[in-house]
């Protein structure tokens, strides 16, 4: 799925972004287009295993990266590794309702995962990967390592301003249906 540049979503996203990241433009974008490319669930849960199974827990993932034990290549360990920085820092940003329960939803392997130092760590581990072609992102991604825990108060604040927008959208629907 394809959304334009100049979408409203994703003109949304950025200006709410850049208000409440204190983050330089780099990760300011790269983190409105996390958000617009998980507006597609199927974006959020795109890593399978060998076997095709959709892994949806960040135990797995983090099994599905290690070279030594599922990862078919350094390769699929950073695919996997920036699949799993950008998928704790979405959910601790804008669900941390969800990660807090984890320890209460049974013996799941994310149930004893610390997704702040999962999330650091695989961003850490991407931007080692700092040759060839990826040479020119890995300090993007040193300084996503870096900024993870304000990022995540950062999209928590931009998780409440879509709540107010979303209850602003609904009182506004609400009043011309029944002024009509």
């Amino acid at each position: 799925m394809h959304i334009s540049p100049s979408h409203p979503l994703r003109r949304l996203f950025t200006d709410l972004v850049a208000k409440e990241l204190a983050a330089d433009h780099e990760v300011v974008v790269y983190v409105a287009n996390l958000l617009m490319d998980f507006v597609d669930v199927d974006q959020l849960y795109r890593i399978r295993n060998a076997g095709g199974k959709r892994l949806e827990e960040v135990g797995e993932m983090l099994v599905e990266s290690n070279p030594a034990l599922d990862a078919r290549s350094f390769e699929r360990e950073r695919e996997v590794r920036k699949h799993v920085g950008d998928y704790t820092l979405f959910l601790t940003g804008m669900f941390p309702e969800y990660v807090a329960a984890l320890p209460r939803r049974g013996l799941r392997l994310d149930s004893f995962i610390d997704y702040i130092k999962a999330g650091k760590e695989s961003y850490r581990i991407v931007a080692a990967f700092d040759q060839a072609q990826y040479r020119r992102v890995a300090p993007l991604f040193r300084r996503l390592a870096e900024q993870f825990e304000s990022s995540v108060h950062g999209l928590n604040r931009v998780k409440n301003h879509l709540e107010v927008l979303r209850e602003r959208q609904y009182q506004l629907w609400k009043n011309n249906l029944l002024s009509a």
